[in-house]
């Protein structure tokens, strides 16, 4: 999937190099004039994230270390614009990615070491508001709300981590924060982005041993991180 996606942004990068001396020089030729004037419109969105958990621990003990990896995006976009400034989207995306997580105490890596793999099919609910229009570019700050289902959950297995199972909860909610920036080329609409996740509730499903040496420690497991996306209108 990395493949694919970097080849599909080499492609648009041959395709467009010629198109961004009109976006940005001195007088540059206005694109998609009319574009931000239809009521609603669909993209989709290629990109990569980052997810890592925060964990909170019930008392003084050796930390349990998350490591973040690169996952990848992808997703469409419905855009319904509420106001000259003020747009509504809908951007229904898989994505896939993977954590570890190293727990102390432990005298072999086995134990010690998980790995989180998730497949979330994401649906965020979003604000998006657009600063005035300069040439053919034009910035945004977009938040909101979402909830995601984790296909790879493990949440009604019988087996925990003295299995060599993590179980994770199916359905997780978020607020989400970032800022973009709109480029408006010749035929389409090229979108950069940068976005901040935080879940609201905690992940964990806990062991069936409550003096579990995984998880009796934790008090709550939440998922943060950030996506990369690249937009096209």
């Amino acid at each position: 999937m990395k493949t694919l996606f970097l080849t599909l942004l080499l492609l648009f990068a041959i395709e467009t190099h010629a198109q961004f001396g009109g976006v940005f020089g001195k007088d540059p030729i206005i694109h998609l004039e009319n574009f931000d004037q239809q009521r609603v419109h669909w993209g989709y969105f290629l990109g990569f994230n980052s997810y890592d958990f925060k964990i909170d621990q019930n008392r003084v003990t050796e930390e349990i270390l998350s490591e973040s990896t690169t996952g990848f995006n992808v997703g469409l976009v419905g855009d319904l614009r509420l106001h000259q400034n003020i747009n509504l989207r809908f951007e229904p995306g898989l994505y896939y990615t993977q954590r570890n997580l190293t727990f102390p105490n432990f005298d072999n890596q086995f134990d010690a070491f998980r790995e989180v793999k998730s497949t979330y099919i994401h649906f965020p609910l979003l604000l998006k508001f657009s600063s005035q229009r300069i040439g053919n570019i034009r910035p945004y700050l977009l938040g909101g709300v979402s909830t995601a289902l984790n296909l790879s959950s493990n949440a009604n297995a019988q087996d925990d981590n003295s299995n060599n199972r993590f179980r994770m909860v199916k359905w997780t909610n978020f607020y989400e924060v970032g800022f973009g920036i709109d480029i408006y080329l010749e035929y389409f609409k090229f979108s950069p982005s940068i976005r901040g996740v935080f879940s609201f509730n905690d992940e964990l499903i806990r062991d069936n041993d409550p003096n579990s040496p995984w998880t009796s420690t934790v008090d709550s497991m939440k998922t943060r991180g950030f996506f990369v996306n690249f937009t096209f209108h």
